[in-house]
């Protein structure tokens, strides 16, 4: 059966209320995606750098994000994956950072901006705490795919399009490619994101790969009810994993 993961970023409207948003979309999310706001998100289109401009001028800190999922249900915890960029975490400390997401009981951590020649920095200190440091593959990774994946743990973040993240009307990477010789070498999950955000995307990524990833949509829609939007994420969510 296809997965799932819901993508929202921590501090949009306000901690309290991402701790809502998380609530209602835990329901029909596998895992879910939370984006501890930085200043530059380079890998982010412009809703979700807006909402991580907003989340920043809120005051939040990966110190609050922490706090915040302390006070989420252990099993919505074990649900969570931390994103952020490595300057965020390099500052932290890597040792404390990954440490602190033990002790929330997260599942793992996104760092798009790592390359995979400087992973060995940072991956000891995942395993050390039990935390999956996912794997990104992109259009462009090419010849690299079977050695990006042969190491991969907990599920690879397949990019499905060429660029920032953010809605898009069709995707044209050839994924079952991609997803092929990513199989190869691992049987790790194959989650498809970037541009995901209707229906019919959700099942065609499903047919390929292993589930999708929807960030944008739900982003752009907490911008547009603020601290109104948990109803309408539930709805959303529904709509897109009905299928699933």
């Amino acid at each position: 059966m296809s997965k799932f993961i819901s993508y929202i970023t921590a501090g949009d409207p306000s901690l309290e209320k991402t701790k809502e948003f998380v609530e209602a979309l835990s329901e029909h999310s596998d895992l879910i995606e939370i984006g501890i706001p930085f200043s530059d998100p380079v890998a982010e289109g412009e809703v979700i750098q807006a909402a991580s401009l907003r989340a920043l001028q809120n005051g939040v800190t990966p110190a609050k994000v922490f706090d915040m999922a302390d006070t989420l249900d252990p099993a919505i915890r074990r649900k969570i994956v931390l994103l952020t960029y490595a300057n965020t975490a390099f500052t932290y400390g890597y040792e404390a950072f990954f440490r602190r997401c033990r002790s929330c009981g997260l599942y793992g951590v996104i760092i798009p901006d790592l390359p995979y020649e400087e992973r060995g920095e940072v991956a000891p200190f995942a395993g050390q705490n039990g935390i999956h440091l996912i794997t990104l593959i992109a259009p462009t990774s090419a010849d690299r795919v079977r050695t990006l994946a042969k190491d991969a743990s907990g599920f690879i973040y397949l990019v499905s399009s060429l660029g920032v993240t953010g809605i898009r009307s069709e995707l044209s990477v050839d994924l079952s490619g991609i997803v092929a010789q990513i199989r190869e070498v691992t049987d790790t999950p194959v989650m498809v994101g970037f541009g995901i955000a209707t229906p019919e995307q959700v099942n065609a990524v499903n047919a390929v790969a292993d589930g999708a990833i929807v960030g944008s949509a739900f982003v752009k829609l907490i911008a547009e009810q603020g601290a109104a939007a948990a109803p309408h994420l539930s709805k959303l969510i529904k709509e897109l994993t009905f299928h699933v």
